[in-house]
Order: C-alpha cells, then sequence, then structure tokens
C-alpha cells in the first residue's frame, strides 16, 4: 500500500466522521483498499415501537460499509449510491452493530460491493448489495476530506 492510498483512506475515515449525520451515530470507521468496516453502538433511539432497531439503521450500516468500499478505489471523486438492496435477517436491540463491506467488481466508472452486519456476538443480521457510481464532486469539496 502506497502512501498515497493510506492518505486517502484516512482522509475518506475523516470525512465519513465529518458527515452531520453521524453526530447521531457517533460510528467508528477503517478503511482499506476495496474495504471498509464500520461500527455504532446501539441506542434505544434507534428502535422502532417493537422495541428493535429500525431498518433505516441496519440500511445505513450496510449502504455507508459498501459506500466507502468503492470510494477507497476511486482516487480523485465521490462516488454516489445509484442502487441498493438491503436484506434484513435478524432482529437487534442492543450492544454493537458492525457492517463490512467489499468491493466485489468495478468497471472504470461504476462498483459493485456487498457487505454484511453482525451483532455484538458477531452472528449476521443483514446483508445488502449496491451500484456505486463516479460522480463529480472532487474529493477536496467534500466535507472533512481535506481536513488533518
Amino acid at each position: 500500500m502506497s502512501m498515497d492510498d493510506r492518505s486517502h483512506y484516512k482522509a475518506l475515515e475523516r470525512m465519513y466522521l465529518a458527515a452531520p449525520i453521524n453526530q447521531l451515530y457517533l460510528p467508528t470507521i477503517t478503511v482499506a483498499k476495496g474495504e471498509a468496516e464500520i461500527s455504532i453502538e446501539l441506542q434505544s433511539s434507534y428502535h422502532h415501537a417493537a422495541g428493535a432497531v429500525h431498518g433505516s439503521v441496519y440500511f445505513k450500516m450496510l449502504d455507508d460499509a459498501a459506500f466507502f468500499a468503492a470510494n477507497s478505489l476511486e482516487p480523485d471523486c465521490f462516488v454516489l449510491t445509484s442502487s441498493f438492496t438491503t436484506y434484513l435477517i435478524r432482529p437487534v436491540s442492543k450492544g454493537v452493530m458492525r457492517s463490512v463491506g467489499s468491493v466485489v467488481s468495478q468497471t472504470k466508472n461504476q462498483f459493485i460491493a456487498e457487505s454484511v452486519a453482525y451483532d455484538f456476538r458477531g452472528k449476521e443480521i443483514a446483508r445488502g448489495n449496491g451500484i456505486f457510481v463516479k460522480g463529480k464532486l472532487p474529493f477536496r469539496e467534500a466535507m472533512g476530506y481535506d481536513d488533518d
């Protein structure tokens, strides 16, 4: 891994954490070549009326992990989620939720990535896959990317 790659991965991590939405979730993130891992501590404020985590949280965790896996392979521009399919396997209500994303295919302007979410015991709770396309927004214009 080159220093440019390592710098890009760290900048992506800063960019993710700088996003205002993440002030609600307080995630951790690690980005590597074609991969990303995200974790959050589940809160009761993420629950639906039946007392388990709302599906939107599953989607966010799966999409974010796949998205940053794809963005790790794009050195110039922010990628965009074109489509994403989410499969909810089992409910969860407490502990840490961890999602792991990886790129499974790429062309010049498109990435296909998959992700799996796990509960605090390491049991699979959801999975997803998506198509991500190269956008037009240069990283230097994305919130948090160039901050040191």
